[in-house]
């Protein structure tokens, strides 16, 4: 029975490192079209460093699985040291590229009109001492899923509520898959039922029933008449009647204010609304899920300079926020 014959480790003085870069593109995407366009190459260029790749490592690293490429086990292990050293090599070459003070650039943000009330003073703040030739550009968010828009390079930095996305990271991460996303926790916050003053229910007891019973407003980024409120009434066999649906939270406080519907919102939003004194709130009469309020990124720009700058920065704008 013939030998299994071992592939010879690389040589060093002829191992082109243009390949690792490739490779960790590709892992991270796992797709040769969106590797090929984040390093502004050609799809067959791609597939050709992965072949010379495959011929001096002697293992195929990834394959085709439907419309997708799935990594062998040698990827899998071989990655995480790739992906460090590349990072520590980016980290080493320019590592203080951004110059806050002197810096003319914009940066491209996507979040709902609550969570920008609640950062955008104090960010706004930062950047008039720190980066005044910074610009920041706010784009609504319209989806729970920013990772579409992260991808395409359409916003820097998604800022949210985004509970389905980061559990999709964490099994990713836990499997071994590919996890093209980084994110960070901002501030934590509870959502309260909101009515006029003078409203039939903001005086006695605020019941599961009298909550049932009431005409409702839904706050939705994507206009379905169904949210997180309606999964966990839901869950208890319970239902709302939700007559009007609305994709802002500033216009949901504005219409209870002038009507006899709730809605429900985030607490610290309401204090910025200007309404406050029109609006009264209550403990929901059940349990819902605490709000997490995270910042999600591309791990491809993780080590820009630039990008940790402004991450920093949106952490920092957030600190009132966790604190209250």
């Amino acid at each position: 029975m013939p030998a299994t014959s071992t592939p010879k480790p690389p040589n060093f003085r002829t191992f082109d490192l243009n390949l690792l870069r490739v490779f960790d593109e590709v892992m991270a995407e796992r797709s040769l079209t969106r590797a090929a366009r984040n390093l502004s190459l050609t799809q067959p260029a791609v597939s050709n460093a992965l072949r010379r790749l495959r011929g001096t490592l002697g293992d195929d690293l990834v394959v085709r699985v439907g419309q997708g490429m799935a990594p062998t086990p040698r990827a899998l292990a071989l990655w995480p040291a790739v992906r460090e050293a590349l990072r520590l090599l980016q980290a080493s070459l320019s590592p203080s590229s951004f110059d806050a003070a002197t810096a003319n650039t914009t940066f491209v943000l996507t979040m709902a009109d609550a969570t920008a009330a609640e950062l955008m003073p104090g960010l706004i703040d930062i950047l008039e001492r720190e980066a005044p030739g910074v610009a920041i550009r706010v784009l609504p968010l319209s989806t729970r899923d920013p990772r579409r828009l992260l991808d395409d390079g359409v916003a820097d930095l998604a800022l949210g509520h985004f509970p389905s996305v980061l559990a999709d990271l964490v099994v990713r991460a836990q499997t071994g898959d590919a996890v093209a996303f980084a994110h960070q926790r901002l501030y934590d916050g509870r959502y309260v039922c909101v009515m006029r003053a003078g409203h039939p229910l903001a005086s006695g007891p605020l019941t599961i029933d009298r909550f049932c019973a009431a005409r409702h407003m839904l706050v939705s980024f994507s206009g379905r008449p169904f949210g997180f409120v309606d999964e966990s009434l839901a869950s208890l066999g319970r239902q709302r009647q939700v007559v009007l649906t609305v994709n802002q939270f500033f216009t949901a406080g504005r219409v209870v204010a002038h009507s006899n519907l709730l809605t429900v919102l985030p607490q610290h939003f309401v204090s910025v609304t200007g309404i406050a004194d029109q609006l009264v709130l209550r403990p929901l009469p059940f349990d819902v899920a605490p709000v997490h309020v995270d910042s999600v990124w591309h791990s491809r720009v993780d080590s820009q300079s630039a990008h940790t700058w402004l991450r920093s920065a949106v952490l920092r704008a957030a600190r009132p926020a966790v604190t209250a």
